[in-house]
């Protein structure tokens, strides 16, 4: 089955390099990483959300209210799915893209296509970028050098 959900990962310099030094290190380092990102990426979701919230398009509240953040080594949220939403019942996936990038011909979506640039939702992420990446680095050598000293 296709996906009906959009999950957006953050991207992070030395992130391969600092994901391979995890695997040398315990299980329990892992799982320390994952609960430190889950809060980085609830933090994002929260921002994405009021920001689809406080979108103009009416599609564009009941879509951000589908924004969530996943559980990863990295930083993600996620925005979609097959849940119904609106009067008419419409799944999430088929509103998420004509909310975020508006739509070439006139629907009830009521504004243009931009191309590449969104009205909601991948702003506040490019926005987020620097910050979350410098917090998540922080947290990731934290958590080796704590784990390589025998923590």
């Amino acid at each position: 089955m296709a996906k009906t959900s959009l999950t957006v990962k953050m991207s992070i310099v030395g992130l391969r390099p600092t994901l391979r030094a995890f695997a040398d290190l315990p299980k329990d380092a892992t799982t320390r990483l994952k609960d430190a990102t889950l809060e980085l990426s609830r933090a994002l979701a929260e921002k994405a959300k009021a920001d689809g919230m406080s979108d103009e398009a009416p599609q564009s509240p009941l879509v951000a209210s589908t924004v969530k953040a996943v559980r990863d080594r990295v930083p993600a949220i996620q925005a979609g799915g097959t849940r119904r939403l609106g009067r008419n019942r419409a799944p999430a996936y088929k509103l998420l893209f004509g909310s975020v990038f508006g739509s070439n011909f006139y629907t009830q979506f009521g504004r243009p296509h931009q191309g590449r640039d969104a009205y909601w939702f991948f702003p506040v992420v490019e926005n987020s970028q620097a910050e979350i990446a410098a917090k998540w680095s922080a947290v990731a050598d934290a958590i080796i050098d704590e784990f390589s000293e025998g923590g």
